[in-house]
């Protein structure tokens, strides 16, 4: 099968490359920058389009005699040109308008838990939930997927609380660490997308996340386990965070997380209708254990027998 796939650079999308290469699929590539993703060559069956979702030729290139699309650009702040709007649902657009036109009609598309067209909703979750829109009406043979706080090497925030573990000995907390989120481990996502495109009886919407809801605080215990140490927290009032937030919106190289991204930590990110068992058959892997592979590097390693001596 020949899958086109958008954002195989990314933190999801290398894990979805290298599992449908594994799946022996032949796998095109759309880069904004081909030089810098020349290490995808690599890999064999893949090839490599130049080109951004707002460059019509390219999209046609990238479509042109594949079977499926596999869809996973976004962005989780928006920088300079590279709106919400822009990417979530102007370029999800052009790619489903282009796969509409050269007769493809499988489409996986990488929503999020919590998108929505509530007006209280974040940019974020407003335009991700008009991207699911756009495929729908574009794509008959569309599978949206909306991952709850996806878990493995590469995630940004998972990385800055085991490095907190590690290295702090005060941990910070956001208000109470009750907010909840379901982690769904990065393998697990990567099989989903590959089953997705690969199945042709499914069609719709799902909900993939972890096997357990956490709150932030489970989530620290976990890694602390991981990592044999006991830290301190200490709760930070969320009217001393929203005054960052708020003043990182001007200076935004400052400020660790936005207004919007402290809204969707609050929210929380679970689900009751987790299709990754129920649907595709993957059995989550729980988010002890991939803290604990991650923390691997890091954690006490025990006590060997002594060395023999040379006689």
């Amino acid at each position: 099968m020949i899958v086109a796939l958008t954002g195989a650079t990314g933190f999801v999308g290398g894990a979805v490359l290298r599992r449908l290469l594994r799946r022996e699929h032949q796998v095109r590539v759309l880069t904004r920058n081909p030089d810098r993703a020349g290490r995808l060559r690599d890999f064999g069956a893949v090839e490599l389009v130049p080109g951004g979702l707002a460059d019509e030729a390219a999209l046609r290139t990238l479509v042109a005699g594949a079977d499926s699309v596999v869809h996973l650009v976004g962005i989780i702040a928006p920088k300079g040109p590279q709106t919400f709007r822009r990417v979530h649902v102007e370029g999800t657009a052009a790619l489903a308008a282009a796969a509409q036109a050269a007769g493809v009609w499988r489409f996986a598309h990488m929503s999020a838990l919590g998108a929505r067209a509530d007006a209280a909703a974040t940019e974020y979750h407003r335009t991700k939930a008009e991207g699911e829109e756009v495929v729908r009406r574009t794509i008959p043979g569309h599978v949206i997927l909306r991952p709850s706080l996806i878990a493995g090497p590469g995630s940004i925030p998972l990385r800055m609380m085991i490095n907190m573990v590690r290295m702090a000995p005060v941990v910070p907390v956001i208000g109470d660490g009750c907010y909840r989120m379901q982690p769904v481990w990065l393998e697990d996502v990567a099989e989903t997308f590959a089953l997705a495109v690969e199945r042709g009886d499914l069609t719709g919407t799902y909900d993939i996340a972890g096997p357990e809801p956490l709150t932030w605080h489970q989530m620290l215990d976990r890694i602390e386990d991981a990592l044999a140490v006991r830290r301190r927290r200490v709760g930070v009032p969320l009217g001393i965070v929203r005054l960052g937030t708020a003043a990182g919106l001007a200076l935004p190289d400052l400020a660790p997380i936005t207004p919007d991204q402290l809204q969707m930590l609050l929210e929380g990110s679970t689900t009751e209708g987790n299709a990754l068992a129920t649907v595709f058959g993957v059995t989550p892997r729980p988010f002890a254990d991939v803290v604990r592979e991650l923390c691997a590097p890091y954690a006490p390693r025990p006590a060997g027998p002594p060395p023999t001596q040379a006689p």
